[in-house]
């Protein structure tokens, strides 16, 4: 999963963008609402977390920018303006959330997930597929009660084909959503990472699929 940091508080910025990338999200950042609109213009993202006091361009701005495009990323606005007008006006021009600063890290940690799960049209925490769970509070998988210890890459890739179960996933969208703006994905590394998933996924009942030219998707084997 994606997630866009627009920040002009470097320090802030880079500190969410650690904490965000510790938990297996792939995070860039920009500092000005002009290089929002840009990127966004662009890139996919799954979630923008959005300052408003930005350089360039306000961050209802950009929000606003963002809507009038049809781009339906979930954005967390992340403010000091803590005037209820402000609120109001930043959830009507299609905010997902708002936190006000200073703010609990955990707490956005929670308020991310929370809005990657109903992108994903999710309720629960633990979604099952076959014999596999994925816990996406902790982003961890297991089959019957055992943790599968998986790399970080893996755990982003198989996160983004299990909540898209049974679904082509194209291979950019996979790039885009495993990778950050400094980091050089390609198609074969991708089908690297869907070979060693492979093997991992065979003693619990899944594999993942090749859609010929398009991409790939998670599927039950005939023996699950």
């Amino acid at each position: 999963m994606r997630i866009l940091v627009v920040e002009d508080n470097v320090t802030l910025a880079n500190g969410l963008a650690a904490v965000l990338r510790g938990s297996g999200y792939a995070v860039d950042i920009v500092g000005d609402g002009a290089s929002a609109v840009a990127v966004l213009a662009t890139e996919r993202f799954d979630v923008v977390v959005l300052d408003l006091n930005l350089p360039e361009m306000d961050g209802l701005d950009v929000l606003r920018t963002m809507r009038a495009r049809q781009n339906n990323a979930s954005v967390l606005i992340l403010t000091a303006r803590s005037a209820f007008e402000d609120r109001v006006k930043g959830l009507n021009l299609g905010a997902d959330d708002y936190m006000i600063k200073p703010f609990d890290v955990g707490e956005l940690e929670a308020r991310v997930r929370v809005l990657l799960r109903r992108q994903a049209g999710l309720k629960a925490a633990t979604v099952t597929f076959g014999d596999v769970s994925f816990d996406q509070n902790s982003r961890s998988f297991s089959a019957g009660g055992i943790s599968l210890d998986l790399p970080a890459r893996e755990i982003s890739l198989l996160e983004t084909l299990f909540l898209r179960a049974g679904k082509v996933v194209t291979k950019q969208s996979i790039i885009e959503s495993l990778a950050g703006f400094d980091d050089d994905l390609s198609a074969n590394a991708i089908e690297q990472y869907v070979s060693r998933l492979r093997k991992r996924l065979a003693p619990h009942g899944l594999t993942v699929r090749t859609a010929r030219g398009i991409g790939y998707y998670l599927e039950k084997t005939q023996s699950s």
